[in-house]
């Protein structure tokens, strides 16, 4: 097994999943809102599913999308982190950057917060030259944490693979950063 990295940030602590997290990522992954870019909900099953699935990416390369929670009160938020690319996709194999935070924490600047000291490890640390982040052209909340941390729309949507063809979401917009422009910006 591989160190599991963990960060703490100002104001949010990133780590390894903990089984106590998984109620309330179901709760978020089952809300509407939360899930208004993706295909649709997730079951608890799925939820589940998906939390034991980064959780041993995490325990094997020591990396990933860890989980978020807020240090003054210890609670759970959701997740950041990095993820290879699915196979699927026309520029894989790629690292991407992502996150999911629950309804109650939007609006504080933590996907930012977060998302900033997720690219400082992965061009310190990785050693990465380049990390990219993906969404449906629709979800323009996403897209502003991307442009926060000094990620560049990349002009070349595609067509997400995964989701249907005919849903509003399946046209996606691209969005990279490399390591010379995050040195740049000192972020």
């Amino acid at each position: 097994m591989t160190g599991i990295y963990e960060f703490n940030t100002e104001r949010l602590k990133l780590r390894q999943w903990r089984l106590d997290d998984y109620p309330m990522f179901a709760e978020m992954n089952a809300c509407p809102k939360v899930m208004e870019y993706f295909p649709a909900p997730l079951s608890r099953t799925e939820s589940d599913t998906f939390a034991a699935k980064i959780s041993s990416l995490i325990a094997k390369r020591g990396w990933g999308l860890w989980a978020v929670e807020e240090k003054l009160n210890k609670s759970f938020i959701g997740f950041t982190g990095l993820h290879e690319t699915p196979t699927e996709l026309s520029f894989s194999p790629a690292i991407e950057i992502g996150w999911r935070l629950s309804e109650g924490s939007w609006g504080n600047g933590y996907a930012t917060e977060a998302a900033k000291r997720v690219l400082r490890f992965a061009f310190e640390q990785l050693q990465l030259n380049e990390v990219v982040s993906f969404t449906s052209l629709t979800n323009e909340p996403s897209q502003a944490v991307m442009r926060r941390i000094d990620m560049r729309n990349a002009n070349c949507n595609f067509n997400h693979p995964l989701v249907p063809a005919d849903s509003e979401l399946n046209e996606h917009v691209l969005y990279k950063i490399n390591k010379q422009q995050w040195d740049e910006h000192g972020l």
